[in-house]
């Protein structure tokens, strides 16, 4: 008789906050990672931390809202809200310990010897470097700064979300007896370099931090007080944005008056330096409102994402990774007929080792064809000076009808995506919002032209957002096709965020939320069957995040069932290995490298006729049950081969992979007896060496060297 299992116990599961911070730990790893060139070892440390800040702004601020509300609930793992903000504030706290000894033990010294100095006072400094920081006070810093004091015709000031800050005690030179003191807070002009640069002696770069360049000569700026002490600090406030979407009539201006708003949240950390003046952090603490919990001592300069300003100085190549350029696209030729390459085929795109050129020159092209009839896209995130942006305006002007679905939800991005849509609007371009109550993160493009055979709709389908920026850092897949099948969904997709309109029936494209989890679950509980049937089962499965209790649930079962189970997983991972009889089938990698892991792939044995589907969606809730997304199959085996290969290759990682134990933590490779491999470096070399294997006017095949196949 079979044991049968309880899968929804809460060992079974890891809390998706303190996963997330094991996450920063692999990030700030790198940091720590002596075989990794220094100034990119220096980048890893300001990830952690401008990590860590949204971190707070974002989930800590809920787990706070949930613990004001009186919310007693457990998550997955058996936590309530109050208990994970305890377990946070501890691991938080050893995340910060780590990362600042590995800045100041470790990374300092390294810098010196290559010539590069930060200071954080002026000790160190020559008189002649002195005198110079003076004077760049005078001209540069003094006339942007607003000195406040505070009193009793001055309240409390508003302190800026995220913003350095240097908190003053003072004394009236005028009156010696009087010892009252005066609390005043000056804000660190973001505006102004963090380094200030002073001359020294060549091949050397000496740097000393803004904010104690002011701290040094603050009495210039309350010349009738004497500067009892001086220590910068910062906050974090809640910016997690609660908008009432049925309510809101005008959903942009309601976005834009709750953006006001996150400057006015609820302070939810407070980092102040250790050696700060106890009366000076007792007035912070009382204004700010700020429990003791809550603050953190810091032991070197406050906010360290200066560092990859550092990372960046002109002349240190040696010190750094070479930045591969990415490859053109092997079917696509610059300044080919997009379209035309598009009905042989078919074409697969792997960003950053191939050019995001083609979805510019996509979007760019269709503006200008005449025979382009309409154009309709999604928008998550784009990039400044966005070139598809300005396509799409150009697009409207020429006649064209373009429809430009503008998430104005996107964290972080609201401002941004605020300006594009009003942009777009005056191009006269439709703009929706999408639907009420769901962010929508669909990654599609639609073109629909008129040829000699009738209506033609051309598709971009992809992991990634239309970014051309991020589309240089971050590692997306996408595929070009032309197909109709693909091509009625795109039409029904749009129909539905536009018009509310949902057709009866689908081809390939799986949504989010009506029915992607339950296809998935049901795609994971085929591969259970067949592994108790006794056919080929196995999952392979790359994501962001992990934490949808039904799916984590899915594969246990399916792992309990014999399925063999591989999971790469950058981020959130809330399913625990190596549980007896559970998941002893399943195993867990982490890969953290130069480029950010961002692709979401999911290949299916299916009794050896493998199914391969890439999209948007990670297997959280919020993708499967509050986003719009999409997931699509890969229908030509030649691309099927080609994700395949990706996933095989970041299975063989040893360099950048870390296994998840059966004691919730991260160990990387153990590199003995094996063959280094650091699969995102393999991929900028295949795309390099990428070569046609086959040419003809109907078709054209291309796949990188040595594609490795799963089956």
């Amino acid at each position: 008789m079979e044991k049968e299992f309880d899968f929804k116990k809460h060992e079974y599961y890891e809390n998706r906050e303190l996963s997330w911070l094991k996450f920063d730990t692999r990030v700030l790893s790198e940091a720590k990672d002596k075989n990794i060139p220094l100034l990119e070892r220096l980048k890893f440390i300001s990830i952690t931390s401008s990590n860590l800040d949204e971190f707070f702004m974002v989930r800590v601020a809920s787990l706070k809202d949930m613990v004001h509300a009186g919310y007693k609930k457990r998550d997955i793992a058996g936590l309530t809200a109050s208990e994970q903000l305890e377990y946070i504030n501890r691991d938080t706290r050893a995340l910060v310990e780590s990362q600042y000894s590995t800045y100041n033990r470790s990374l300092v010294p390294l810098l010196q010897k290559e010539g590069i100095y930060i200071y954080e006072n002026y000790d160190k400094l020559t008189a002649e470097q002195s005198a110079f920081v003076d004077a760049y006070f005078m001209d540069n810093i003094y006339p942007v700064l607003t000195p406040m004091a505070v009193d009793a015709s001055r309240p409390f000031p508003l302190i800026r979300n995220r913003s350095l800050n240097i908190g003053a005690l003072l004394q009236s030179k005028k009156d010696e007896k009087d010892h009252e003191r005066v609390f005043a807070t000056v804000q660190v002009p973001s505006g102004l370099p963090r380094l200030v640069q002073v001359p020294a002696e060549e091949n050397t770069n000496v740097f000393i931090l803004l904010e104690k360049v002011i701290e040094k000569n603050l009495d210039k700026l309350f010349s009738n007080y004497k500067i009892l002490c001086a220590h910068p600090y910062r906050i974090m406030r809640n910016a997690d944005l609660t908008i009432d979407e049925e309510e809101a009539s005008d959903l942009l201006k309601e976005i834009e008056n709750k953006l006001k708003m996150r400057q006015w949240g609820e302070v939810i950390r407070l980092e102040v330096e250790e050696k700060v003046d106890k009366k000076l952090l007792k007035i912070l603490k009382h204004e700010l409102k700020v429990a003791d919990e809550d603050i953190f001592y810091i032991n070197g300069p406050i906010d360290l994402t200066f560092t990859m300003k550092v990372a960046g100085l002109d002349g240190y190549d040696r010190l750094r990774y070479k930045q591969p350029t990415p490859s053109r696209v092997p079917e696509i030729e610059p300044g080919e007929d997009i379209f035309e390459i598009i009905r042989r085929g078919d074409i697969f795109l792997h960003h950053p080792y191939e050019t995001f050129d083609p979805v510019v020159d996509f979007i760019r092209q269709a503006a200008n064809d005449p025979d382009v009839l309409a154009i309709k896209q999604t928008l998550y995130r784009v990039s400044g000076n966005s070139p598809i942006i300005a396509s799409l305006a150009k697009a409207a002007e020429n006649g064209k009808q373009v429809t430009v679905l503008v998430e104005l939800k996107a964290r972080f991005d609201e401002e941004n995506n605020i300006v594009w849509a009003k942009m777009l609007e005056k191009a006269g371009c439709h703009v929706i919002y999408g639907l009420v109550g769901l962010k929508t993160h669909c990654k599609i493009a639609l073109v629909v032209r008129k040829e000699e055979e009738g209506i033609r709709r051309y598709v971009h389908l992809a992991t990634g957002n239309y970014n051309d920026s991020t589309a240089k850092l971050y590692t997306d897949c996408g595929i070009f096709s032309c197909k109709e099948s693909y091509g009625e969904d795109a039409t029904a997709v749009f129909n539905m965020l536009s018009g509310y309109s949902e057709p009866k029936h689908w081809n390939e494209l799986i949504l989010a939320p009506y029915w992607m989890k339950d296809r998935f679950l049901s795609l994971i509980d085929r591969e259970a069957r067949n592994a108790q049937n006794g056919d080929e089962a196995r999952i392979v499965a790359k994501m962001n995040s992990l934490c949808d209790p039904q799916i984590i649930e899915a594969l246990y079962k399916a792992s309990a069932a014999g399925v063999k189970i591989e999971l790469i997983v950058r981020g959130i991972c809330c399913l625990r290995v190596g549980i007896e009889g559970i998941s002893e089938n399943i195993t867990v990698r982490s890969i953290v490298g130069n480029f950010l892991e961002h692709s979401r792939i999911f290949y299916f044995e299916n009794g050896g006729e493998p199914e391969v589907y890439m999209g948007s969606a990670d297997w959280m809730p919020r993708n499967l049950d509050k986003r719009v997304e999409i997931v699509f199959p890969l229908l030509e085996d030649r691309l099927k081969e080609r994700a395949i290969h990706i996933l095989e290759l970041e299975l063989a990682d040893t360099e950048k992979a870390h296994i998840l134990g059966a004691d919730g933590n991260y160990e990387k490779v153990d590199r003995r007896g094996k063959v280094h491999v650091n699969s995102q470096m393999e991929f900028v070399k295949e795309a390099a060496a990428a070569v046609p294997v086959e040419e003809s006017k109907k078709e054209r095949v291309f796949v990188p060297a040595e594609i490795s196949k799963m089956h």
